[in-house]
């Protein structure tokens, strides 16, 4: 019989950059940015040295892909 488990518990550091990407893709979407630069501003000015460099990377990566099209 197959056991009913939940899936795991996400660590409380990944729910947490999360949430930082989502307020980030957030002020981005309203801000309307024109450039990396400034999407890489709006997400250092959310993150505030909470994540590592290649996070930070990735999520203004991940953003300017959507607000720079």
């Amino acid at each position: 019989m197959r056991e009913n488990r939940r899936p795991p518990v996400q660590d409380a550091n990944d729910a947490r950059v999360q949430q930082l990407h989502l307020i980030a893709a957030a002020r981005a979407a309203a801000v309307r940015p024109t450039s990396r630069q400034q999407v890489s501003d709006i997400v250092r000015v959310t993150a505030d040295d909470e994540v590592d460099t290649r996070t930070f990377r990735a999520i203004v990566a991940d953003i300017s892909a959507d607000v720079l099209r």
